[in-house]
Parts: structure tokens; sequence; C-alpha cells
């Protein structure tokens, strides 16, 4: 993962040829407001390869059946794909077993489905859930919900300055009513790379369980969940040029076997009647109903298309697009960067001094380039920084050296056009 060793190579050179790749992405072959789209919104989506498209429409056009249940070839062709991706997720993440593989909508979903599973069956009143300050509302409010359900207390492991966990304070958090340890992989409004295996060591010796976050992870570099020791892990497929509505919730196969179903309905059931539901084994057991068949098409090409690339490389140019944009970004006027931590995966967060996040989005769009203005999703890390928003540019594998010139020229724009003075120098 980018941040977390990867080497960059000089700056102005890559590892593959980005001009090449760049080919495999339709949308960026489109201009903004009569300007070529520099896109680099990618925290918030990435965009889509053709190889995932097409594995998409195949979906309709083909295989167009439901899964596990039809006697007809179009449903055991489209079951053996279906399968075939949940082998794959198994393979990405390096988990043991497919049994561990759940598909669910996104990590919004995978975090509430072990909040609502594990967590009501395990955090009672009296105990506590530990979450931190960076991480997305997707991993803190349900953690909030559940311990307001079943009064239990929420703590917070706060950030440093430089925008990385304050270690130092987690021992004297961790208790013997700990229940669960909440924490992102990468910081979606930092991109800090957080150290999830010493945390899960920490918390393991606590007796705790380790819910990790991997929504700005998994597109980045290689994740393997039991070299990270945790219980749980999950990413959304959008986030890794997937399709949105389709996610993988990793989870250790002793801990989902005790884990009662978070949701009733059609293909989690052997047998139904008044007296008594038997439900089937794992992973269907959690996974009521009619699922995103053409979902998991997509997340299956896109995680060939990563593999393909090779995550290693994808981390290196990642890392050297990261640097080049902190270098040009700090020689701006008026630009003040957040937090520099040092893991990082290719996340910058500004502020353009005197010019509201959304304004200084809005004026970049209109010259082509495509960022987030605003809180993140993540109000408590907000509040740490002393602002109500930042503007966060965030790097994928086909973004190029001359698009972050483009950004910072785009914010010159921004500083001509409220007449901003410098305070540098």
């Amino acid at each position: 993962m980018a941040g977390s060793g990867a080497t960059p190579p000089e700056t102005g050179a890559s590892p593959y040829d980005v001009g090449a790749l760049r080919a495999d992405f339709p949308a960026l072959d489109q201009r903004v407001h009569g300007r070529p789209l520099v896109y680099l919104d990618n925290a918030s989506t990435t965009l889509k390869p053709r190889a995932v498209v097409e594995a998409v429409r195949r979906a309709f056009e083909r295989e167009c059946a439901n899964v596990h249940r039809g006697s007809h070839a179009l449903s055991a062709a489209a079951t053996e794909l279906y399968e075939g991706a949940r082998a794959k997720a198994r393979d990405f993440l390096g988990a043991e077993r497919e049994r561990e593989i759940v598909f669910v909508r996104g990590t919004t979903e995978a975090i509430n489905l072990v909040a609502q599973s594990y967590g009501r069956s395990s955090v009672g009143p009296g105990d506590e859930v530990l979450v931190t300050e960076l991480e997305h509302h997707s991993n803190f409010v349900p953690w909030k919900m559940l311990c307001d359900e079943r009064g239990a207390a929420l703590r917070v492991l706060p950030a440093g300055e430089g925008g990385e966990l304050r270690l130092d304070l987690l021992p004297g958090l961790l208790g013997p009513t700990t229940r669960v340890v909440a924490v992102s992989h990468v910081s979606n409004a930092l991109g800090t790379v957080n150290p999830v295996a010493a945390i899960a060591r920490l918390a393991h010796e606590a007796g705790a369980v380790v819910v990790v976050d991997g929504a700005q992870a998994a597109a980045h570099g290689p994740v393997d969940v039991r070299a990270l020791g945790c219980d749980f892990y999950a990413f959304s497929a959008h986030k890794a040029y997937g399709p949105t509505g389709a996610g993988v919730l990793y989870g250790r196969e002793a801990l989902l076997e005790r884990m009662p179903p978070w949701q009733g309905g059609g293909d989690m059931v052997l047998s139904v009647s008044e007296a008594k539901v038997r439900y089937r084994e794992l992973p269907y057991k959690f996974e009521a109903g009619t699922p995103n068949v053409a979902g998991a098409f997509g997340l299956a090409a896109a995680l060939d298309y990563l593999g393909g690339v090779g995550p290693a490389r994808v981390a290196a140019h990642e890392a050297a697009l990261l640097e080049r944009a902190t270098r040009a970004l700090s020689a701006l006027p008026n630009v003040r960067l957040f937090a520099a931590p040092a893991r990082r995966a290719p996340v910058v967060s500004f502020e353009v001094e005197g010019v509201h996040p959304h304004d200084v989005a809005t004026v970049l769009d209109r010259e082509g380039v495509a960022l987030r203005g605003g809180h993140h999703c993540a109000q408590p890390l907000m509040r740490r920084l002393g602002v109500a928003a930042t503007c966060r540019a965030s790097f994928a594998l086909y973004n190029t050296f001359d698009e972050v010139d483009a950004l910072a020229a785009a914010i010159g724009v921004v500083t001509e056009a409220f007449g901003c003075r410098s305070t540098k120098g």
C-alpha cells in the first residue's frame, strides 16, 4: 500500500505505462466545462475500467439469472461466476476460507452487520467499544448506536497533530470491559495508514475483537487479513475500481459461526416452520434475499484488473504522485496542508486560507479538476483539526504527474479569483 514502505520512482516516472492504462477508463475521455477532466476524487469513488463495465453488462445480457436456486443453465452459470467472485475476494484479502467472505452492499453495510449481529450478542451494560478519532462516520455511528441501545460506553482514541493515532494512549483506554476496537486501515480524510497489526495485538490482549474499515486501503496495495490479525475487515467495490452496491466483509470463521443472522429472508435458510427456522451454513446465513449478482461480477473483474496492474506497482506510482502533490501544494501561497503522517495513502487534505472548501471545489471544477470539499464524513476529526471542512485531493493508479501540476495551477486560479494575499515567506 502506498505509504506503507513503497519506494516511489523518481518524480515524473512511473513503474508502468500510465497513458496506455488510462485508455482502459472511458470516463477519463471526456471534458468538463470545456477542459480535460482531472479526476482527483478517488477516495469518494474510483472510475471503472472497461473490463468492469463489460462484466456488469454480461450479468444482464447473458447470465441473467438468480444464483443458488435455479436448476437451469443460466442460473448454474451465474452461480459459478458469483461464487468465483467470492474465491477472488478470499485471495485478495488473504483469508483462509471462502466461508469467511460475506457479500454485502459495501463497507457501511458490513460494519452495521457486525455491530448488529456480533455487537448485540456480545456488548452489554457497562461494556465499552473503542473507536478512533480518524474514523469515517460509517465506523463510528453504528458503534454509537449500539452503545446507546445496549447501555455501553463509546470511547475514542485521539489523533495527534501529525494526523497519526496516539498509540501511547491506547493501553490506558483498553480494559477488561472493552469488547470491540474499531479502526480504519486508512483515514479517508488524511490518508493516514494506521498500524492495524499493532492495534490488534493490544486489543486481543485485552480480550476485544478488532473491526477494520478497509474502504480506503483496498485499492492502494496488498491486504492480508491474517497478517493484520484483525477479526473483521470490510471494503467496498466502488472504491477499488468496481461497481457501486457491492462489497465484502471478511470475518474469522469461529466468530461468524456463533453470530446470529442479521436479516431474514430467502436463500439464508435451510427450512422454515412455525416452530423453528434452520439457517444455512456460512457465509449464506448472512446473505438474505436476491444478491447483487452483477455487482459480484464487477467486483471480480475489478480485482482481476488490480492484480494485472500489480499492487506493488500501483503503490509505487501513487507514492510518487503523493510526493509531487505535497511538494507542489506546500509551495503555494495561502495553502495549508493538514497533517503529515509517516505512513500515508495517496490523499492530500488542505485549505486555501480565507476561502471555504466548497468554494475552492467549485472553482476547481470550472477548471476541470474534480476533488472533494467538505467534512468527508469525519466530523470528529475535523473538530480535532479545528476546521469545519477541508479540500481533499485523492489519487489513483490512472492519475498522472501532469494532473498534479494541473491541480496546483487551478489552485492558483482560486487564490487569484478570491484576491488572497500570501501568508508565506
